[in-house]
């Protein structure tokens, strides 16, 4: 690696020098991101996650236009094309677009109009144009009509070619058209026919915006449609008059003959090379920025997703609804088991009311149900209504959670192998009811694409999706941390340092050998070695394990220092860590080293004061207005209570009992200005709205949460 990538990322990300080397060093030794931003704080100087992330992004990229540099040099070389000055160009530069500019001469092209007409001897023609000496050409353009070239016009077309390709690959030149661009508009207009078929567009069938304006959301809209075959989508300078203007006075010297055809070639180089040329790049740099921008709001909301209030090991019954195939119903243990499963029929066409109703008073009375978790899909409302109103012999919450992507669960490979026996009607209720209990255990097992609160996800680039949604589900299961006696492979798979091979592994070898009783025992597993169990090993937790920081995030590479704590206070490491009056007595300057500094002493505290203690914040029970069932029920000025279901640069969706969600628009999220919903609201917020208006030909609720209180 260069000793300049430090520098560059330092500069670009406006961090110290110093934490970015050490922390490019952390990552190119193994470590994972998770494990350099808790364990490493030393090293990194506290940077956090989003920072460490953000080095390793640009880590990338840079790495990509290395490997494209070296490329390009090796083509050069072999072309007897590289001079010591063009290698030093090019090595110098981490401009993608200047690096491609230097290489474009140079560049291997299909055969060009331009290659044509040297082949027909036009280019010493051309040089005298682009000269502008000769005062008038009539008498040196006749020398060139011979061969394959018939007349003068074929000669000063061929010439003006040549010409084109010349301005067109100039660096200076192209430069200039990117400062144009810079007030690039983009534009989009309906394919004459498709109005039709094309109806959800209808935004944009006469559209045109500023380019640096276009809000992701829009040009992502604007970019689908266009693949789908409904607008014809361009990007344009504001005026091209004022570009032509500038690229005539880069090159004019005189106002002869010769400068009449080197203007007519500007102005084809302009208009069939360098404007589509650059109209590409800006295309993609914006495409590129606009799927960042999309990404990262999925990815918040993901996070937001994931780490939703766990109810914890109780015992849980769960249902899918339904109408006419009724609603699935399955009993599930503490640790997510399933009991027992059936199906009833309170709903039409069967009606079976009471006898639904007998059932589940029994099946919570059988199995000891704390809480009852319903899908918010079809017939939930009526379910939860149904629900709620029979009496119970014990204390049972009920809860309505979210089913997106139980389906893609329920018929995937991992259920298959959980509930071979089964089909996918019990193995979405499990997954219903296991997703009160935790949400983020089950949640894991589906691809994060499926779970549905993503902006444009399938338009977006999907290399940098599944990257940044992979961080994202890494970073969440980590931050948690993980039973590693009770844990899936699919949670295991994104602990810090394992993956699914030794995720795998270490389910196997709990299968058959037992329960895990301390970290280091984890070291028996095959093929989890030194490097392996130093990133995971904070992670794992073992409740009631022989050591007690085994339930903790201190990492074994620790436990001499609290140790020491514990020798020093002449008591047991489980004595220090229940006893306040103990740790009270912990003068923490007296335990730095080298290694160990007060980050991390820090952080250590905290752990012993609160063990294994979970991030996330209490689970709350929630009711819709029992009176609101459909959009039909829904009256302007209406307050109503309701879920945030997904939120976006545009504003926030917002469930509130109907099988259409409302949105909630971002100027109708405040009584001020909000430049980032996010800064608003969160996924599953329990909110208050105002109804706006409602379209009912079109299912669109408009929500606002100004001068509401939630």
């Amino acid at each position: 690696m260069e000793i300049i990538y430090p520098d560059l990322i330092a500069k670009a990300l406006q961090l110290p020098l110093p934490q970015v080397r050490n922390t490019i060093g952390l990552l190119e030794s193994g470590a994972t991101i998770p494990f350099i931003s808790r364990y490493r704080k030393e090293r990194t100087g506290g940077l956090n996650e989003v920072q460490i992330t953000d080095i390793k992004n640009q880590l990338d990229k840079l790495t990509e236009l290395k490997a494209r540099k070296d490329t390009i040099l090796n083509a050069l070389e072999k072309q007897e094309k590289l001079t010591p000055e063009l290698k030093a160009r090019i090595e110098a530069s981490w401009d993608s677009n200047e690096i491609e500019d230097i290489y474009l001469p140079y560049k291997p092209k299909r055969v060009t109009r331009a290659e044509m007409a040297r082949k027909k001897g036009l280019e010493p023609l051309a040089k005298l144009i682009a000269a502008q000496q000769e005062p008038f050409l009539s008498g040196r353009v006749p020398a060139f009509v011979q061969g394959e070239v018939k007349d003068e016009e074929e000669a000063l077309s061929g010439a003006r070619d040549i010409i084109a390709e010349w301005v067109n690959e100039n660096e200076r030149t192209r430069n200039q058209v990117r400062f144009a661009f810079r007030q690039a508009v983009i534009s989009a207009k309906v394919i004459k026919g498709k109005e039709e078929e094309g109806a959800k567009y209808r935004n944009y069938f006469q559209f045109e915006e500023k380019l640096s304006r276009c809000q992701s959301h829009r040009l992502l809209a604007v970019r689908r449609g266009e693949e789908e075959g409904i607008l014809r989508v361009s990007i344009a300078p504001a005026a091209d008059d004022a570009c032509l203007e500038s690229l005539y006075r880069q090159y004019k010297r005189n106002n002869g003959a010769c400068w009449e055809q080197f203007q007519l070639a500007i102005d084809d180089a302009y208009k069939r090379l360098l404007k589509p040329s650059i109209e590409s790049e800006f295309a993609k740099s914006s495409k590129q920025k606009a799927d960042e921008e999309a990404i990262r709001v999925f990815a918040d909301n993901l996070r937001q997703l994931l780490l939703a209030p766990p109810l914890g090991q109780k015992r849980v019954l769960g249902i899918d609804p339904g109408y006419r195939t009724g609603c699935k119903v399955v009993c599930l243990d503490a640790q997510g088991n399933l009991l027992h499963n059936e199906t009833i029929y309170p709903h039409p066409p069967k009606n079976e009311r009471k006898k639904a109703e007998i059932k589940i008073q029994h099946l919570v009375e059988a199995y000891n149900i704390d809480a009852i978790s319903i899908g918010n899909g079809t017939a939930s409302r009526e379910t939860e209504e149904f629900i709620t109103n029979i009496r119970y012999t014990r204390p049972v919450k009920v809860f309505v959670v979210s089913e997106d992507g139980a389906s893609v669960y329920s018929a995937s490979a991992v259920a298959r192998a959980e509930f071979p026996e089964y089909d996918v009607t019990v193995r979405g209720a499990v997954s219903i009811g296991r997703r009160l209990m935790d949400p983020l255990a089950e949640l894991v097992k589906i691809d994060p694409k499926s779970i549905g609160v993503g902006q444009y996800q399938h338009a977006v680039d999907q290399a940098l999706l599944k990257k940044s949604l992979d961080q994202t589900v890494e970073s969440c299961v980590n931050l948690v941390g993980v039973n590693v006696n009770t844990a899936s492979k699919e949670l295991l798979t994104y602990i810090s340092g394992l993956g699914p091979v030794l995720a795998q592994n270490i389910v196997q070898y709990r299968a058959e050998n037992g329960p895990f009783d301390s970290r280091k025992d984890l070291k028996k597993v095959p093929r989890l070695g030194e490097k392996a169990f130093e990133q995971c090993a904070g992670f794992l937790r073992i409740p009631n394990g022989s050591n007690p920081l085994d339930h903790s995030a201190v990492h074994p590479e620790s436990y001499p220092v609290v140790e020491k704590m514990a020798a020093d206070l002449h008591c047991t490491v489980g004595e220090l860590m229940k006893r306040k009056e103990l740790k009270q007595q912990i003068c923490l300057e007296q335990y730095q080293t080298d290694e160990i500094g007060m980050p991390t002493l820090q952080d250590i505290m905290k752990e012993l004061d609160k063990p294994g203690r979970d991030p996330r914040s209490e689970i709350q029970e929630f009711s819709f207005n029992p009176d609101i069932h459909s959009i039909d029920d829904l009256q302007e000025g209406m307050v109503l209570p309701g879920i945030v279901t997904n939120i976006t640069n545009f504003g926030c969706f917002v469930d509130v009992g109907i099988k259409e969600n409302g949105l909630v628009h971002i100027s109708e999220l405040a009584d001020r200005f909000v430049s980032n919903p996010a800064e608003v609201v969160s996924i599953h917020q329990h909110v208050q709205v105002r109804v706006l208006s409602i379209d009912t030909a079109r299912k669109r609720v408009q929500l606002s949460m100004k001068g509401v209180e939630s």
